[in-house]
């Protein structure tokens, strides 16, 4: 009997014992301190409308690709630290990656037409203009202007829908011009047309906001990498945030090696020739340069980084606008630049222009005390004649040729330059 009730009291200690470890395993915090590796949950990303602009749509860039973002299929550098914060919405640009299958990552650049800042006094300057509030719907705002409300009845897009607009690609414009940038518009579906029946109100409204604000977007849109114009890749916008292949600004290379310095200053250089001379017959020019206007790929190619002061003057047709037409002003040229600003003459635009204004700004800090003597004293030289070329086309010319033929031998052919190697190996263009 004894032996019976031991038997039994050690059934039940060990029905205690299991009771109790059930319970513990079923404690989280006592989970927690029992079993050190339980797998880490992955914290959800929350971004809000207002730090992508979707809030402020459709004055706004487009849609093309919200779920990118929100699939966490493009991820801002700081996500791949521990605490997964978005940056500050204050920022111009930010770093990104971007992933077609989730496995494999690419850089992208994410950026913002404007500051956050100059986008909040032009939301502020809408309301206060058109509606005399201080908040308002920015899209009701919007569509009641008389130029919105053309844009609405128009089947074409036409000279007169685009003048005063401050974009430089629009100082000038011709019907081919525009005609592209109906045919190519990247945020709605492709229909090929230079008609915009297939272009809703709200497609109407994003793409006039885009062209008053900056033309960068469109540029790169219109005139793609693949069929070799000089632009980094568009991929899509999302409210007021667009997202392009990366590039590092050629300020980062204002020290780089003399081989390297001499290989970007010979692509800056036939960049802007072929800006000048191409198959389609459109002229660029540029109203102001820096050191982030230019930028370089991974693989050492020279990009234009920065469109958005590239204007256009069409070569086949000329501009369908005279000078005294685009003096008309309304709220859509006041966005990001002040309305008192005058706009420069389509006449007055010299083939020269971005070459002298590279020589001024751009290829002295990029080729300063780089070489031994006497080849440094001939490129500034060569520099100095061409930064002073505003009077003398001729001389401009002959300088950078002369620049040219001078900093070729100073290139090397190795891997770094993996845009033109093995190439440089086997042909004499190098």
């Amino acid at each position: 009997m004894g032996h019976w009730i031991c038997c039994l009291c050690s059934r039940v200690a060990d029905s205690l014992m299991l009771l109790l470890v059930l319970a513990l395993s079923c404690n989280p915090s006592t989970a927690a301190t029992a079993s050190p590796s339980a797998p880490h949950i992955k914290p959800s990303y929350s971004f809000g409308r207002t730090f992508l602009g979707l809030d402020k749509c459709n004055a706004c860039i487009g849609t093309s690709i919200c779920k990118k973002f929100f699939k966490e299929e493009i991820r801002f550098d700081t996500w791949l630290s521990s605490h997964l914060k978005l940056p500050p919405s204050y920022l111009l640009s930010y770093s990104g990656n971007y992933t077609d299958d989730a496995k494999s990552w690419r850089l992208v650049d994410i950026t913002r037409l404007t500051s956050k800042y100059r986008h909040d006094r032009a939301d502020k300057r809408i309301c206060t203009s058109l509606l005399k509030t201080k908040t308002c719907s920015l899209e009701r705002a919007l569509r009641r202007t008389r130029r919105f409300q053309k844009w609405l009845r128009a089947k074409r897009l036409t000279p007169d829908l685009v003048q005063g607009l401050s974009s430089p690609m629009l100082r000038c414009p011709s019907q081919r011009l525009l005609d592209r940038i109906v045919r190519r518009y990247a945020e709605v579906p492709d229909a090929g047309s230079i008609y915009m029946d297939h272009l809703t109100d709200r497609d109407k409204l994003r793409l006039l906001y885009t062209l008053s604000v900056n033309s960068h977007p469109i540029l790169l849109q219109i005139f793609p990498d693949v069929e070799g114009w000089p632009f980094p890749r568009y991929l899509g916008s999302c409210g007021r945030l667009v997202v392009s292949a990366s590039t590092r600004p050629l300020r980062d290379f204002y020290g780089a090696a003399p081989e390297v310095a001499a290989d970007l200053a010979l692509q800056l250089l036939a960049v802007l020739r072929s800006m000048g001379t191409n198959d389609l017959n459109y002229f660029f020019y540029f109203t102001h340069v820096d050191a982030g206007t230019f930028g370089v790929f991974s693989n050492g190619h020279l990009f234009i980084r920065d469109a958005s002061t590239l204007g256009i003057i069409d070569k086949e047709e000329g501009s369908q606008l005279i000078d005294g037409q685009q003096e008309y002003k309304d709220i859509f040229s006041c966005l990001t630049v002040d309305c008192q600003s005058a706009f420069v003459s389509c006449n007055s635009i010299r083939e020269k222009h971005s070459l002298v204004m590279v020589c001024q700004e751009l290829l002295p800090k990029l080729l300063k005390g780089k070489f031994l003597q006497p080849v440094q004293d001939k490129i500034d030289s060569f520099l100095q004649h061409c930064a002073d070329g505003l009077t003398d086309d001729q001389g401009v010319n002959e300088a950078v040729a002369k620049l040219a033929e001078l900093l070729k031998p100073l290139r090397s052919c190795d891997s770094r330059f993996a845009y033109r190697y093995p190439d440089c190996k086997y042909s004499d263009k190098y």
